[in-house]
């Protein structure tokens, strides 16, 4: 009896064996005909009595039917060698279509532009943060986070170098996100962030100096030989479950109208009322 977990002998490897055996089979019955071939000769020169002439009779009968066993190995053979070709053609193209089912889930669920969560992705997981909060009793923010001015960035210098920056400024907000926080770039140049298992406000407020500091570091832009440094700033607004709301939509909401009050601020950002 097969044990759990043993594996079945791969298919590979049994066309291997019948292979081998049929060339074993083929090389006995080619042998086999040589022997009779000369006891043949000898039984006609020599008048051997009829034992000795049916028992080469016999044997030329046993020597076909090696012979005819020995094509039926190769016949299988060659039918097996088929099976694991379209095997791996068959596992190919399941790899394949399960490579192209990730690119299209992971194409609908991410920002082009970025890299980093859509709008879709971020309010599963936030919808999923807020359920857990409410489940152990724990707090949970959401920042909305504007980049201030950056319209004129792409006024003077392109969109493309807008898109440029976007990708920069969406890899640190990346680098700075919690392994059980999401970055998302909630479209133009606003991005969300959702902080679960947050401990307290000043925990929180220290991130979003964190995140600011990230986001005024100048991004390095190369113009053919020429680096140019363009500097944006980021204004944070941050509502937090479940004093500001209990849903997606209202913590999002709350968490713009306080980026807006925060505009021009000294801070760079504020929490909702």
């Amino acid at each position: 009896m097969k044990k759990d977990g043993d594996q079945a002998q791969p298919l590979a490897q049994v066309v291997s064996q019948t292979e081998h055996a049929s060339n074993l089979v083929g090389s006995a019955a080619s042998e086999l005909k040589s022997v009779n071939a000369v006891l043949g000769n000898e039984v006609a020169q020599n008048s051997a009595s009829p034992v000795v002439q049916s028992a080469l009779e016999k044997n030329n009968v046993a020597a076909e039917k090696v012979h005819e066993a020995s094509g039926h190995l190769s016949e299988i053979s060659v039918a097996l060698q088929g099976q694991v070709a379209e095997r791996q053609r068959l596992e190919d193209e399941l790899t394949e279509v399960a490579l192209r089912g990730e690119t299209d889930r992971h194409a609908a669920l991410h920002d082009g532009l970025t890299g980093l969560p859509n709008r879709a992705l971020f309010n599963d997981r936030l919808t999923h943060g807020i359920a857990q909060a409410e489940r152990h009793g724990r707090m949970l923010a959401v920042m909305f986070i504007d980049l201030d001015r950056f319209k004129a960035v792409n006024d003077t210098h392109g969109h493309e170098v807008g898109d440029r920056v976007l990708r920069m400024v969406a890899a640190r907000l990346g680098d700075i996100t919690r392994g059980d926080d999401t970055m998302s770039r909630f479209g133009g140049d606003e991005f969300l962030c959702l902080l679960t298992e947050v401990a307290s406000e000043d925990v929180i407020g220290a991130i979003a100096k964190k995140i600011i500091a990230s986001i005024q570091v100048p991004c390095e832009i190369q113009f053919a030989t020429q680096v140019t440094q363009i500097a944006v700033s980021a204004t944070i607004g941050i509502a937090i479950f479940p004093k500001d709301g209990v849903t997606a939509a209202e913590l999002i909401s709350n968490a713009d109208k306080a980026m807006y009050r925060s505009k021009g601020g000294l801070a760079r950002f504020a929490f909702a009322e």
